[in-house]
């Protein structure tokens, strides 16, 4: 008798659906972005007309006149510092933190966990006036040093919360072994277990950077004239001439997203990692 071999009927019309079914859900979600990009490259003349016009000669007169008003690159050089200032350092506190929590486990891990994170549970209008008497208080308002602090502080408690799941599932074993040939407990966590979990810090980074960037409360009541940053700027220059200047905010918008897309396009492939809230590793 011949070999007869059979092969499995590929089940391809469910594939299929479910492809064209996230090709459409996220072409839903990116309508916004597109009409902010398109609306930045048309003419003025062609932004608020009825019937609307979707053909156009893209041009860059717009981004180009947003640019050249006061404060707009201000602007961005402010929310660059304490965006990326804070919740650099917030990563490397909650790294600190994370590794303590994973490792030596001190009494009553899990009550301490809960509460960093019960700081999120309260709406952040509520600490509005007390971190704004606070700040007055300390003379820390509208300073780099205030906003990088409040900013730190409020990163801090997602980023533990997703490091830890990431060291708890790196085996204590490579610990164990570090410390019996002499090295030293820097040197384990930064050298061993650091590049083991940067899945984790690479993603708690884009999600904090994601809600830092666009803060707009607590920067518009705890920044001022020297520390605004664009969500501000784009509040308050909207606006021109008794109506609002869709030219201006389509094309401050498109700038203002830019920075996100690149960081997000780069390290997309640790945001699904990150969500999972860590890792499976074998024993040494």
């Amino acid at each position: 008798m011949s070999d007869v071999t059979f092969k499995p009927k590929r089940k391809s019309g469910p594939i299929k659906f479910a492809t064209i079914g996230a090709w459409l859900i996220s072409l839903l979600f990116f309508l916004p972005i597109a009409w902010i990009v398109s609306t930045a490259l048309k003419p003025k003349g062609s932004i608020v007309v009825s019937p609307p016009v979707f053909f156009f000669r893209p041009t860059f007169d717009n981004i180009i006149e947003a640019l050249s008003f006061d404060n707009t690159l201000d602007y961005f050089t402010h929310s660059v510092i304490y965006s990326f200032g804070s919740v650099s350092l917030a990563i490397l506190v909650s790294y600190l933190a994370a590794y303590s929590f994973s490792r030596f486990k001190p009494a009553g891990t899990d009550f301490l966990m809960f509460l960093l994170l019960s700081t999120r549970f309260v709406p952040a209008a509520a600490f509005v006036i007390p971190y704004f008497q606070l700040f007055n208080l300390l003379r820390l308002k509208d300073t780099y040093i205030g906003l990088i602090a409040f900013y730190t502080m409020f990163a801090i408690p997602f980023s533990v919360w997703i490091l830890k799941g990431f060291l708890d599932g790196v085996s204590q074993r490579f610990d164990e072994t570090g410390l019996v040939y002499g090295a030293s407990r820097f040197h384990i966590m930064f050298k061993v277990i650091l590049p083991q979990v940067k899945p984790g810090l690479v993603a708690a980074f884009v999600f904090n950077i994601l809600f830092v960037w666009n803060e707009f409360l607590y920067n518009f009541q705890l920044g001022g004239a020297k520390t605004y940053g664009i969500p501000v700027g784009l509040f308050t220059g909207s606006t021109k001439g008794g109506g609002i200047d869709w030219a201006y905010v389509a094309s401050i918008g498109t700038l203002y997203v830019l920075p996100l897309v690149v960081v997000i396009y780069v390290f997309q492939k640790y945001l699904l990692v990150g969500l999972t809230f860590g890792t499976v590793r074998g024993e040494v």
